[in-house]
């Protein structure tokens, strides 16, 4: 496990290089989308993780935003986002980061989220203790959600965008402060290490939340991930410190 770890931490350092390099310049577009953009640099960090990653584990298959590698009935598959927070990185937000999970059949094994930006960089292993740049974290230990900051995801599709509206309007009534920040495993991220108290999204992909679901879970917290029967490969996803009642019927 410690050689898996070590090398995701490489990959996401390596991704994490190249995506400083190139904030804020002028970036190739390979697809304007009604919620989303498609970034050639996207392509490119993909690449390089998938370089280290499978250099490394020839035999290991991988599933990732921007397509597969390897063999995909291998035992190990590496889960990869290459850019979480597209969007916000073509603006020139500094808020996003790079995600690789690698599970073992279905089985969570461990989880690497780095902010290249704030050089924060969170490891998880499935029987060890959630990291953030080498300290322990934990879940909030809020249980009035009068007293809690959570993020409501809005995904890029009209239906998910409009079973999510009546939950924010609802959580902005009942929460102290809602956010919306623009990458799923950095909100993830964020509520294993107790900044936030929850996130929750109508359609979220595998690769989005697969680190941080672990993260979250070894922090102490709660992670409800449903298959949305009319998206394939998209979740609607509670998760939360485990401690309070949010009242939408999942916690």
């Amino acid at each position: 496990m410690h050689t898996f770890l070590s090398t995701a931490i490489a990959a996401a350092e390596a991704a994490g290089a190249l995506l400083r390099e190139n904030f804020e310049t002028d970036l190739l577009v390979n697809a304007h989308e009604a919620h989303d953009i498609k970034l050639d640099l996207d392509v490119r960090s993909q690449e390089l993780i998938t370089r280290i990653l499978l250099d490394a584990f020839p035999e290991h298959a991988l599933y990732g935003e921007e397509g597969i590698s390897g063999n995909q009935d291998a035992e190990y598959q590496w889960i990869v986002d290459p850019i979480d927070g597209t969007v916000n990185y073509f603006y020139g937000i500094p808020h996003f980061c790079i995600s690789i999970a690698l599970r073992r059949r279905q089985e969570l094994l461990l989880g690497v989220i780095l902010d290249p930006m704030r050089r924060e960089l969170w490891t998880v292993e499935h029987d060890g203790s959630p990291m953030l740049n080498g300290r322990r974290i934990q879940v909030s230990p809020r249980t009035r959600i009068s007293d809690a900051i959570l993020t409501v995801g809005f995904s890029k599709s009209s239906t998910t965008i409009d079973a999510g509206l009546p939950l924010l309007e609802k959580m902005v009534h009942t929460a102290r402060k809602c956010r919306m920040m623009g990458s799923a495993a950095l909100d993830l991220a964020y509520v294993a290490t107790g900044r936030l108290d929850a996130y929750i999204e109508q359609g979220v992909s595998l690769w989005d939340i697969a680190a941080g679901m672990l993260l979250i879970e070894r922090a102490g917290g709660k992670v409800l991930a449903t298959p949305r029967p009319d998206a394939p490969d998209k979740y609607e996803v509670v998760a939360w410190n485990g401690n309070m009642d949010l009242g939408i019927g999942k916690s």
